[in-house]
């Protein structure tokens, strides 16, 4: 079980996956946009500006990236350190320039809004709110400290106080919305893309166990004529060896051993066999499959069946992985938050099949409910809660994996908090909890449906 909502499949922090040549290639392109403005404002417009320190701003940067090409490898990746100096540099360099041309005057000061940007998307909270106060607090200083725009006879570009104050209102207004904007949704992609990632480890090892399964099986079935013979021929031997004591025992001991070899694929070929075999089965052995690891964890599993009255008998579906663990984590959580009980109602007709996992707990909090299924999803816990579930540090990543996984197989899950339900079962107690049901077409899981139907293969001669 995850601990924290910190989570990385790849071992790394955010900030370590952008490639230093990938700011690089930024900074180029913000050099070129200053070279090609200062040109035009010189030629085009007549401003006289500070060349010399303007270039001195601009060639700054040129040094900067020239050093970084020359002393890092092309693959160096930068660390949350590294990244943050990269981009308050870019913002320091920005902020001097346009301090030289003219400050909230300019119209290009909306540029100070991209490191913010950049540090949102990739670096961590911290270190976002620190570029975020430097560029509030340069823009506070630009609004009012900065060298005037002038034109070549001596006319200075100014604009009104009220568009100054409203263009640092804006500024700064965008510096924190867009801030914020970016933090939100690259986090909701980071958490996304972890989650996901989560989903598909969680559905390999379920598959790996059932390949190895069929291993298994198939290791119980080829041996098994192997370890026939040995056993016959150490028979043998031993009634051969009647006169030699000692060599009677050594027969005696290869028969015990080959009749242990047997005994273990036996125990081993069982359960092998059923993955190798069963790809389908009733519904009700797979509901019992998926709650089997839960039943002795102290709360009592009730299983029913509601058909429809026109529906044919219990359906057998297809037995996927993807179906077990899904529908066990959902049981899992059940069993997590029940005082006492669970019920897991199976029903079907012959459009649907649908399964209902109820539980006698506190049912879901009401202001999360619209977001079960979202990864990561924390809540503080209650003193009562941290004394009675101690063990227990949920986030939401074990509801989203059975979400993605059962919706992998044409599934629709709902989530709700139900009502006392006492008439259908008086002896099991209230089913006033949590309630996610399961539902999905027919054709989708049924192992008889014309596209899903599993073949049982041709019987196979018996071999003497």
């Amino acid at each position: 079980m995850l601990s924290s909502g910190t989570f990385n499949p790849y071992g790394q922090e955010r900030s370590t996956w952008i490639r230093l040549r990938t700011l690089i290639l930024l900074r180029w392109v913000a050099i070129a946009g200053q070279l090609a403005a200062l040109a035009v404002a010189q030629v085009v417009y007549g401003l006289r500006l500070e060349v010399g320190l303007c270039y001195l701003a601009v060639g700054a940067s040129v040094i900067g990236n020239l050093i970084a090409i020359f002393v890092f490898p092309q693959n160096k990746r930068l660390t949350e350190s590294e990244n943050l100096l990269m981009v308050m540099f870019d913002l320091l360099q920005l902020g001097f320039l346009l301090y030289l041309t003219g400050g909230l005057h300019n119209p290009f000061a909306m540029l100070l809004l991209a490191p913010v940007t950049i540090s949102a998307n990739v670096l961590g909270l911290r270190s976002t709110l620190l570029v975020g106060g430097a560029a509030i607090l340069l823009v506070t200083v630009l609004a009012s400290n900065h060298m005037p725009l002038m034109l070549e006879d001596g006319t200075i570009l100014k604009l009104p106080q009220l568009f100054v104050f409203g263009n640092w209102v804006a500024i700064t207004i965008a510096v924190l919305f867009m801030g914020a904007y970016s933090r939100r949704v690259s986090s909701e992609i980071q958490s996304m893309t972890e989650a996901l990632a989560a989903t598909q480890m969680a559905l390999a090892r379920e598959q790996k166990l059932t390949d190895l399964g069929g291993v298994v099986a198939a290791a119980a079935h080829e041996l098994g004529t192997p370890l026939a013979t040995i056993k016959l021929t150490s028979a043998e031997l031993y009634e051969e060896l009647e006169d030699r004591p000692e060599l009677q025992e050594d027969a005696a001991l290869i028969r015990q051993q080959a009749d242990r070899c047997r005994d273990i694929l036996r125990d081993m070929g069982r359960a092998g066999k059923d993955d190798l075999h069963l790809r389908q089965a009733p519904l009700s052995a797979v509901l019992a499959e998926a709650a089997e690891p839960h039943l002795g964890r102290g709360k009592a599993i009730h299983f029913a069946e509601m058909p429809d009255r026109e529906a044919s008998a219990v359906p057998s579906i297809l037995r996927k992985p993807e179906v077990i663990h899904g529908l066990r984590n959902l049981v899992q959580n059940a069993v997590d938050f029940a005082r006492a009980n669970v019920w897991i109602e199976s029903a079907w007709t012959d459009e649907r099949i649908s399964v209902r996992i109820l539980d006698d707990g506190r049912g879901f909090p009401p202001h999360l409910i619209g977001r079960i299924g979202d990864p990561f999803v924390r809540r503080r816990r209650s003193e009562s809660d941290r004394r009675s579930r101690p063990e227990y540090e949920g986030m939401g990543l074990g509801l989203f994996i059975a979400k993605t996984l059962l919706e992998r197989t044409g599934a629709e899950l709902s989530f709700a908090n139900g009502p006392d339900r006492t008439e259908l079962d008086t002896d099991a107690g209230p089913r006033i909890g949590a309630v996610v049901e399961v539902s999905w077409p027919r054709a989708k899981i049924d192992a008889q449906h014309k596209d899903n139907a599993v073949p049982l293969g041709a019987n196979q001669p018996i071999r003497i």
